[in-house]
């Protein structure tokens, strides 16, 4: 049967694409109103961050059309060399990179910044996805199948928590194991391995003393620091802008909480600046169009119409979820306090872009999936 490419894009997932770009559309008056106050003290310019997230929200959704229309397909020979590019980032930080609260996590090459982070999780994703793909006829077997997925992870989780992040360490970790779990590794290996991992993660997040503050923070414990009464004090704000806010918030631009009580009320806590201007309705709003990535995400990883895509649509859905549930909790005290954005709607370009061209790669997997159908095994 002869197959009409060019139908391609008439199976776009209009469902993910409209979830996608409505909460990219809304976070520029989420960040612009979040930001203002800040960015007015800052730069003499109340609108100077509104700008420039407005500029990556244009550039990001030109990136999902961009990848929407490319052949994924095609990325499966690039995975590694991507991998590597993205490792060869991460190293770099230790050389140039800009330390900020005791961590070294970007790089800044003139007037861009870049958090290799963000390119390393997708770019980790990218590949296992190929190597689960290719390795299904052994996955099963320890030396050829798990070994080498996760050499890999631990080499960008590795890098990451030395600089030091451990919480997108973790969360990567977590989309790693996730994406194995799925790709049919040996349970009894998968289980064993996951131990050790748990065990060192454990060991490794109760080895610095301000990560220790912040379990204890979170439980009620907080030594009386002033690093653990910062913690403390960014929850209590977060739930202060939620209480305030109600049933339909205070309205777009009138939140209290923005005016320099609620720390990074544009980056990692914008959520709770939601919940405070548009209340009740705005929270399960911004849930709900996640709900829609994660319900459409997962039927276009089922429909994919080959194992590659099946594991990279997998990856690409639940990285997004996990990060939009984390940063959820922890805005909302429900996890301990991380440095994850909640995806699409955090200021910060870097994520913005990747998980962009992300969505655009799971779009372009979903328009294959009605034109090619998936070989059953």
């Amino acid at each position: 049967m002869k197959l009409d490419v060019a139908k391609d894009t008439d199976h776009i997932d209009w469902f993910i694409l409209l979830a996608v770009s409505g909460l990219m559309l809304f976070s520029i008056a989420f960040v612009y109103s979040a930001s203002a106050s800040f960015a007015e003290v800052k730069f003499g310019a109340s609108d100077r961050m509104f700008w420039n997230h407005a500029l990556r929200v244009v550039i990001g959704l030109a990136i999902i059309l961009f990848f929407a229309k490319f052949d994924y397909r095609r990325l499966k020979k690039m995975s590694q060399p991507i991998l590597l590019a993205a490792l060869g980032c991460l190293m770099l930080i230790f050389i140039i990179g800009t330390s900020a609260k005791g961590a070294s996590r970007w790089i800044h090459l003139g007037p861009i910044n870049f958090q290799p982070s963000e390119f390393a999780k997708f770019a980790l994703v990218l590949h296992l996805s190929a190597l689960l793909a290719d390795k299904q006829k052994y996955i099963r077997d320890f030396k050829q199948g798990l070994l080498p997925l996760l050499l890999w992870t631990g080499a960008v989780c590795g890098l990451i928590a030395l600089q030091p992040n451990f919480s997108t360490a973790f969360a990567i970790a977590l989309i790693s194991a996730a994406l194995m779990f799925v790709g049919n590794v040996n349970l009894k290996h998968f289980a064993v391995m996951g131990s050790v991992a748990l065990a060192g993660g454990a060991l490794f997040a109760v080895s610095a003393a301000y990560r220790m503050r912040r379990l204890m923070a979170y439980f009620g414990a907080g030594d009386g620091t002033n690093e653990a009464t910062v913690i403390n004090y960014q929850l209590q704000q977060a739930l202060l802008a939620f209480g305030s806010g109600g049933i339909t918030g205070v309205g777009p631009g009138q939140s209290q909480q923005r005016n320099w009580y609620l720390p990074e009320a544009y980056g990692d806590f914008i959520f709770s600046i939601v919940g405070e201007e548009y209340g009740y309705i705005g929270v399960v709003a911004v849930l709900i169009c996640f709900g829609i990535i994660l319900w459409r995400g997962m039927l276009v990883a089922r429909r994919a119409p080959d194992d590659f895509g099946y594991f990279l649509a997998t990856g690409i859905t639940f990285t997004l979820a996990l990060y939009a549930f984390i940063n959820a909790g922890v805005n909302s005290g429900i996890l301990p306090t991380t440095g994850l954005p909640m995806p699409f709607i955090s200021y910060g370009g870097t994520s913005v872009l990747f998980s962009a061209a992300a969505i655009g790669i799971l779009l372009n997997i979903s328009s294959k999936a009605g034109v090619y159908p998936r070989k059953p095994k």
